[in-house]
C-alpha cells in the first residue's frame, strides 16, 4: 500500500511540474506572437536577439519546441511592449501604422549568411543603420534623413497641409516626423 502512495505522489508531482512548465515564462524570454513568412501566426515566448543578430529565439507555449527565426524567415513579431515588421531580413520597430507606416530600424542583416538547402545566400539587408527612421508604404521602404526629408515631404505628404507644416518644423529631429505621419494617416482616412 505504501508503494502505491509513493507512486501516486510521484505521479502528482510530475503532473504539477508539467503544468507549471506550461504557465511560467522562461527566463530572458517575453510572451510574443510571430507571423511566419507564409502568414501563419504562432504564439509562445521569444528571446530578443534582434539588435545582436537580426533574429529571435522562439519557444512554443508548451515549452517543448525551440527554434531560432531569422528576420528573413518571418513577417512580423508582436510582444506586449512592441511590434516589429521584417523587411529584407531586417527588423523594424513599428512606431505608427496607417497608409504610411513609420518605422525605426532595429537590426542589421546585411552580409548575414543564410542557406537555401546547401547553397549559401548572402543577405543584402536594407539601407541605413540601427536607429534610423523609415516610412514604409506600398511595399516601398524609404530612409528618412536630412538628405531625403524634403523629398518625403513633397511627395508623400502632399494634400495634407497640416502634416506638411508639422514635417517642416522638425528642425532635423527625424523622430518628430512620426507626428507628421500620424496626422497624414488620420487625413487619409477621410
Amino acid at each position: 500500500m505504501k508503494l502505491k502512495q509513493i507512486f501516486y505522489a510521484l505521479l502528482f508531482s510530475l503532473s504539477v511540474t508539467a503544468v507549471n512548465a506550461q504557465t511560467t515564462v522562461p527566463a530572458d524570454y517575453t510572451k510574443a506572437t510571430i507571423t511566419l513568412a507564409n502568414g501563419t501566426a504562432i504564439s509562445g515566448y521569444i528571446k530578443d536577439n534582434i539588435k545582436k543578430s537580426a533574429s529571435v529565439t522562439f519557444i512554443d507555449e508548451t515549452g517543448s519546441n525551440k527554434k531560432v527565426y531569422e528576420g528573413s524567415d518571418i513577417n512580423a513579431v508582436k510582444t506586449d511592449g512592441a511590434s516589429f515588421v521584417c523587411i529584407s531580413g531586417d527588423f523594424f520597430k513599428t512606431l505608427s501604422t496607417g497608409k504610411l507606416n513609420f518605422l525605426q530600424k532595429s537590426s542589421n542583416a546585411a552580409n548575414k549568411v543564410s542557406y537555401n538547402g546547401t547553397e549559401a545566400v548572402l543577405n543584402s539587408g536594407t539601407e541605413g543603420k540601427i536607429g534610423d527612421y523609415f516610412v514604409y508604404a506600398e511595399s516601398k521602404l524609404k530612409l528618412l534623413n536630412k538628405k531625403t526629408v524634403e523629398s518625403f515631404i513633397s511627395s508623400d505628404l502632399t494634400g495634407c497641409n497640416e502634416a506638411v507644416e508639422k514635417a517642416k518644423a522638425i528642425n532635423g529631429d527625424m523622430a518628430k516626423l512620426q507626428q507628421a505621419v500620424e496626422i497624414y494617416n488620420k487625413y487619409s482616412l477621410k
